[in-house]
């Protein structure tokens, strides 16, 4: 039997860093699905980025209360099931969220109040999921106001590492981690046939792993206001803003969400947040094949009903 080696690689993709690992015949052979995974990546964020004026979804944008844009089905698909997130997340999660008015928010030292509730809810006001016309027979979408605009940032890094882990299956990769900014997908064992584990970040060190989980053939994703906040009188609040009132969230530290998609994992670690805990958790206990955990802004860890978590 011939000995397996780990390729491994790191680079820049969709803004974010990107990480690679498979377990491979030989490192010839690693690389080579590695750069196909890449162009897979690569063609998706030619497709989804809303910083590119030619992608599909600036086009759909650009003419928004305008016209409906023909797109591929592929990017119908993928708006389709955002939607249906949206649906058992009641709004929390929402593809038109490009829509807020960013000028209201600065997460940064010197914000020290939160804007008017009337200016908030303003903000906000174009956002709303049931507003994107989607026509299935003739693969066309249509944003129904002027001033809509979808992005795929809460669910675009997780179909992104679904797809690399495909393309790198179909090369022949029995087994490897796809790790997109955090959203990862792992299948098969590591080097040493143990399965591949991760370490949960203590939301006060992130750099510290607050316990570990084995996540072979799983996904993970976390979301959390560890990296990005505002103190204001005291408070804590995360850079994540509820889509219904335009104000930030707070009461929890990070959610991270465990099931076999990545995209899937993705799409709920945000919402979950926006939610709270108790709500957040009721949603999560009701889905099939997907376990969550949540830290609060006490440090309590709140689990699933189908997670065990050693710490």
């Amino acid at each position: 039997m011939r000995i397996k080696e780990s390729c491994q690689r790191i680079l820049k993709l969709m803004g974010n860093r990107f990480e690679f690992t498979v377990i491979a015949e030989d490192e010839a052979a690693g690389q080579k699905a590695i750069d196909a995974a890449i162009a897979e990546v690569r063609r998706i964020e030619a497709l989804f980025s809303t910083f590119r004026d030619s992608s599909q979804t600036s086009l759909i944008n650009q003419h928004a209360g305008i016209k409906p844009i023909k797109v591929d089905k592929e990017v119908v698909s993928l708006i389709q099931r955002a939607i249906k997130i949206s649906d058992i997340t009641q709004g929390a999660f929402d593809i038109t969220y490009g829509s807020i008015d960013k000028s209201l928010w600065n997460f940064d030292i010197n914000m020290t109040s939160l804007p008017e509730v009337e200016t908030a809810l303003q903000s906000v006001s174009l956002i709303n999921y049931q507003n994107v016309i989607i026509d299935t027979e003739n693969s066309t979408i249509m944003l129904k106001n002027k001033g809509m605009r979808i992005g795929f940032g809460g669910i675009g890094k997780g179909y992104a590492a679904d797809r690399a882990k495909l393309v790198l299956q179909n090369m022949g990769i029995k087994a490897g981690i796809v790790n997109a900014a955090g959203d990862l997908v792992t299948w098969g064992m590591q080097l040493n046939d143990r399965p591949w584990t991760i370490g949960i970040a203590d939301p006060n060190q992130s750099n510290l792993p607050f316990s570990s989980l084995n996540i072979s053939n799983m996904a993970i994703a976390t979301s959390g206001n560890y990296e990005k906040y505002a103190t204001i009188n005291g408070k804590k609040y995360s850079h994540t803003i509820d889509p219904k009132t335009g104000l930030p969230v707070s009461g929890i530290k990070s959610v991270s969400i465990l099931c076999p998609s990545a995209e899937l994992a993705d799409a709920l670690a945000t919402p979950v947040v926006v939610m709270g805990v108790e709500v957040g958790l009721d949603l999560i206990n009701q889905l099939q094949h997907v376990a969550c955990i949540i830290i609060d802004d006490f440090d309590r860890l709140y689990t699933s009903k189908n997670i065990n978590v050693k710490q």
